[in-house]
């Protein structure tokens, strides 16, 4: 079984379906050997903490950041990357559950009830049951609580469930409620306009949601544009089915809908690398990279601001430092040793990247790839990633952002050492995708594919297994270098349940 080739595996039929997808059959063939043959799991030295492997910037030290970020921003150097295609249905678990089985409605379910009025969506779902010649607050009062939610969750009415959060209403103004994708739109405006006063944000979006985002748009732009003087750049982009991943059954062989056809999932967001990468193509230079959901309220954005402007500051200081290395070490004293041990310093204390060789062309290739700065918080509990020393396969260590399902659960070392980790990966990220001479990094080549995730799903009653890619600021980025950054707590605000926007960073 093991070192199929495509031919052996897929039939003419399957080749067909593949080339409609833009899907390689080699790849295929090396997801399924993934399967029968699991890489083995990361390997944790240990966790990152302030003063080993998290730097934390010094109040001194702050002006000269922000100033360098503004420069680079005024230049049009910085843009923003923001997925923003997941749909919002975990979000309303508790909810929609009550509404398709009924019975006595759960704490989460009365919690959001009560509090209905301190929703930034209240008035629109007023309003939209009143077409219907129904009244929200009396339906609340009858106890008729389906009926309310099947008018914020379904195609009834506001169909909140099947919407991405970047379209759902999370902050009341005096104005009017915005929603996430508006949020950043602000942000933007605040922080990263031109000498011309344009603002670039990318959004990757699913293509049947895309019109809504252009349409809630040209509704933003006029009055946004107007207050802020500005102007936005926006663009969109999918997750392509040329990313998706085939499923297999328990067997390892593939998984085959009813019709014969193969079943190909999408690969999880670390599918976005091909996105991050055509937008360095395409220009880009310095990229932040946000979740959709961690947004706050005005109130609340100059502390948001400062800390993306530091780590955006402190990323062009520390790329400036390494291209200025990298110009010597190609030129005609490269071979210094007073240089070298310069660089591998340098390496070694800003980029903690300790070099694994000492020639010129060894410290180049360390310096030569994209560079990011992660900001991290206090581990707070929540699900995710964090910031750890990692031991590479082949030797050498690095510093990575590692989820808990890389990890050996059966090693009680590798468990010890994930549960002393203090800080935790928000996915607030500054990216640098182009090399000194301002050519674009393809990004491919910097992914680790060794760090897929493999979970067991169904489809249509049958188990089966599928695989994920790796993600986006884990293994996707392994090869980048990275620093981490410890930024206020208060900088993370994800919403991932509907009573989160109850909490006072959104009210």
């Amino acid at each position: 079984m093991e070192n199929d080739q495509p031919g052996d595996l897929f039939s003419p039929g399957d080749l067909e379906q593949m080339a409609g997808l833009g899907i390689d059959p080699r790849e295929a063939a090396r997801q399924i050997e993934l399967f029968r043959s699991p890489p083995p799991h990361t390997r944790v030295l240990r966790p990152c903490t302030p003063g080993d492997g998290i730097r934390t910037l010094t109040e001194a030290g702050q002006p000269e950041l922000l100033a360098r970020f503004a420069e680079a921003a005024r230049q049009g150097r910085i843009g923003r990357f923001v997925p923003a295609s997941g749909a919002a249905t975990r979000m309303f678990k508790a909810l929609l559950a009550h509404l398709h089985e009924g019975g006595e409605p759960s704490a989460e379910v009365r919690t959001f009830v009560e509090n209905l009025p301190r929703f930034a969506f209240f008035e629109a779902l007023a309003w939209v049951m009143a077409q219907d010649g129904l009244d929200l607050e009396a339906s609340v009062r009858r106890d008729d609580l389906r009926t309310v939610l099947s008018y914020l969750l379904t195609d009834r009415g506001l169909g909140y469930a099947d919407l991405p959060k970047g379209l759902l209403l999370f902050h009341r103004y005096p104005e009017g409620p915005r929603t996430p994708f508006e949020e950043h739109l602000v942000e933007a405006a605040e922080t990263l306009r031109d000498e011309a006063g344009a603002c670039r944000l990318h959004f990757t979006v699913s293509p049947e949601h895309e019109e809504r985002f252009l349409e809630l748009l040209e509704r933003a732009r006029p009055r946004l544009e107007e207050r802020y003087q500005a102007s936005f750049a926006v663009s969109f982009s999918d997750q392509r089915h040329s990313t998706d991943t085939l499923a297999v059954d328990l067997r390892n062989h593939p998984f085959r809908l009813e019709d014969g056809s193969l079943l190909f999932r999408p690969g999880g967001h670390g599918s976005l690398i091909d996105n991050l990468n055509d937008l360095g193509t395409a220009g880009w230079d310095v990229v932040q990279l946000k979740n959709i959901d961690n947004v706050v309220p005005d109130s609340r954005k100059p502390v948001i601001n400062r800390w993306k402007s530091l780590l955006g500051g402190h990323l062009v200081a520390i790329q400036e430092k390494a291209f200025a290395y990298l110009e010597r070490l190609e030129g005609e004293d490269g071979d210094d040793p007073s240089l070298l041990d310069e660089a591998r310093d340098f390496l070694r204390t800003e980029l903690c990247r300790p070099s694994r060789g000492a020639s010129r062309q060894d410290l180049i290739d360390a310096l030569d790839r994209p560079l990011r700065v992660c900001g991290v918080v206090h581990n707070l509990g929540e699900p995710g990633g964090g910031p750890f020393w990692v031991e590479s396969p082949g030797g050498g260590v690095s510093l990575q952002i590692v989820e808990t399902a890389q990890l050996d659960p059966r090693s009680p070392e590798q468990q010890a050492i994930l549960k002393a980790s203090t800080h935790f990966n928000p996915a607030d990220v500054v990216c640098a995708l182009r090399d000194r001479h301002g050519r674009p990094y393809d990004l491919h080549l910097f992914v680790d594919p060794a760090t897929v995730f493999f979970a067991e799903k169904s489809h249509e009653g049958r188990p089966l297994k599928a695989l994920e890619r790796p993600g986006l600021w884990n293994g996707a980025m392994a090869g980048w270098n990275t620093v981490f950054v410890e930024v206020p707590d208060e900088t993370f605000a994800p919403v991932k349940t509907v009573l989160d926007l109850l909490r006072p960073e959104h009210q």
